[in-house]
């Protein structure tokens, strides 16, 4: 044969294999460490000790419903290995756990770390490494900064449009009331007094009576209580974890101190918190939502919590069914798996991050009604609405609209 015929040949063969891998259905898979053709790997740090350990049934939760998605078939034909790790709520061991789970184990990314302090403290290795830092549970306003930390996404509210929320409440039902504030002294107490303080504005400076901390560490917070009510302060603004939270209303009866008690919605599960304190103890006390509070009977027909039902059901029967951090859980659970679905054959971690970004009008199961999780590349609150809830009976009631984050970046 000819040479220019052999030419042409070869030509007419390399344009050929050319439109062949240029094709959509001949797409190149995309992985980096922790992805592979039949495996995502998801790391997770939870306090499954210490003073936060009530927490850890959000890790529980999401290792379950992790396990009906493999059952399932996976996401897009891959299992997800779900390696989480105890930080008993210190940060000096979440950096030692990120580390383990970024550089040992090779995760593709780290999600649902739980707590400010914790996560806080590892944030800057895992933007330094570009490894994503996926739904952070906490409501810390430092979450929402793609400029100077694209690898850090969290997911619930912030916690200082929490507190503007409240403050407005405060400025409507008590516009000249003595507000006391009981906060956990570290970035997450830190950041909901600020936001407060900024909603209140040049009104803080005299509403606010008394500012008192407490440690982590502490076994108590008795004595807290007893000098903040030693202020005759007439509205309690209580920023604390579910252990604390629990002592902080069984105290307040002890002592007969009946301010309007605001408390932060970290702290506000029926089962874990209400309960041990005392149904009795806690009516009337004001907190906020944005999710569907499994034990409040308007629910029981809610599809999206049925499908929450028949997941324990068959996933986690043991799971304490009157526990808002199960819905948690499995919402967070949902939304990551949406990630990962948009994802598809790119599992790189740039890609999850561009994919967590471009999240919209996704609706959980367990989210209350009018709430929807949205995000941008320059918005990374995924969820920005809250509602107001008072407690009544053995439930919390909503009330009032639907309200959106004023602190919204």
């Amino acid at each position: 044969m000819p040479t220019n015929q052999l030419r042409l040949r070869a030509v007419a063969a390399a344009l050929a294999l050319l439109a062949a891998t240029s094709s959509p259905s001949f797409a190149q898979k995309k992985y980096d460490l922790g992805a592979t053709d039949t495996e995502i790997k998801i790391g997770n740090i939870m306090p499954y000790s210490g003073p936060a350990s009530a927490y850890s049934i959000m890790g529980k939760t999401e290792e379950a419903y992790f396990r009906k998605i493999n059952a399932e078939g996976g996401i897009n034909g891959r299992k997800i290995n779900f390696v989480s790790y105890d930080d008993a709520y210190s940060p000096p061991k979440a950096v030692e756990q990120a580390r383990k789970l970024v550089e040992g184990d090779e995760v593709l990314l780290v999600f649902n770390p739980l707590g400010t302090p914790s996560n806080t403290a590892v944030q800057k290795y895992m933007n330094s490494k570009k490894v994503p830092q996926l739904f952070v549970a906490s409501g810390a306003t430092k979450w929402n900064n793609p400029k100077d930390f694209p690898w850090t996404m969290g997911w619930q509210p912030s916690f200082q449009s929490e507190s503007h929320i409240y403050a407005e409440y405060i400025m409507k039902e008590k516009p000249n009331g003595k507000i006391a504030v009981l906060y956990q002294n570290d970035d997450y107490g830190k950041d909901y007094v600020k936001g407060l303080k900024d909603a209140l504005g040049a009104k803080a400076a005299s509403m606010i009576v008394i500012e008192e901390s407490y440690e982590v560490s502490q076994p108590t917070i008795d004595s807290n209580i007893v000098k903040l009510k030693s202020t005759d302060a007439d509205v309690f603004f209580n920023v604390t974890t579910s252990k604390f939270a629990a002592q902080a209303i069984k105290k307040m009866r002890e002592v007969d101190w009946k301010p309007i008690h605001i408390l932060n919605n970290v702290a506000n599960s029926v089962g874990n918190v209400i309960e041990p304190a005392g149904f009795e103890n806690s009516q009337g006390i004001i907190s906020s939502s944005y999710m569907k509070d499994p034990a409040d009977a308007q629910w029981k027909d809610d599809p999206g919590m049925k499908a929450l039902s028949d997941f324990l059901d068959k996933y986690y029967p043991e799971a304490d069914r009157t526990d808002v951090r199960v819905v948690y859980g499995y919402n967070v659970a949902q939304g990551l798996v949406q990630v990962l679905k948009q994802c598809g054959d790119d599992l790189t971690r740039a890609n999850v991050m561009r994919q967590a970004a471009s999240i919209k009008d996704f609706v959980p199961d367990g989210v209350l009604p009018g709430v929807k999780v949205n995000t941008s590349p320059t918005d990374f609150a995924p969820i920005s609405q809250l509602q107001l809830a008072r407690f009544e009976g053995k439930t919390w009631k909503l009330f009032g609209e639907i309200i959106s984050d004023h602190f919204r970046n």
